[in-house]
C-alpha cells in the first residue's frame, strides 16, 4: 500500500468523505476539512495527530498548506453546512 492510500485509510475510518469537486476531505461530524496538499506534503503520524485534535468548537476547522483567507472559509463553510 503506498503512503497516500494508507493516509486516505485513516481519514475514512475516522469518518472522512473526499469531495472531488473542491479535492479535500471532510468529516462533517467533527467539522474539520484537509486538503490533498496538506496530505501529500505531511507524514501519518502528523495526520493522525491533527485528526485526534479537538475541533474548536462549531466553527470548522481548514487543515491546508497554506492559511485560507477568511472569505475563503466562509464560501466553503457555507457549502459544507447545506
Amino acid at each position: 500500500m503506498t503512503e497516500l492510500m494508507e493516509k486516505e485509510q485513516l481519514l475514512k475510518k475516522a469518518g472522512y468523505s473526499y469531495k472531488p469537486d473542491r479535492e479535500v476531505y471532510v468529516n462533517r461530524k467533527a467539522r474539520k476539512v484537509f486538503s490533498i496538499e496538506y496530505l501529500e506534503d505531511h507524514d501519518t503520524k502528523e495526520i493522525a495527530s491533527k485528526i485526534q485534535k479537538a475541533a474548536r468548537g462549531a466553527k470548522w476547522t481548514f487543515i491546508f498548506n497554506e492559511k485560507l483567507p477568511d472569505s475563503v472559509k466562509r464560501e466553503l463553510a457555507k457549502m459544507l453546512d447545506a
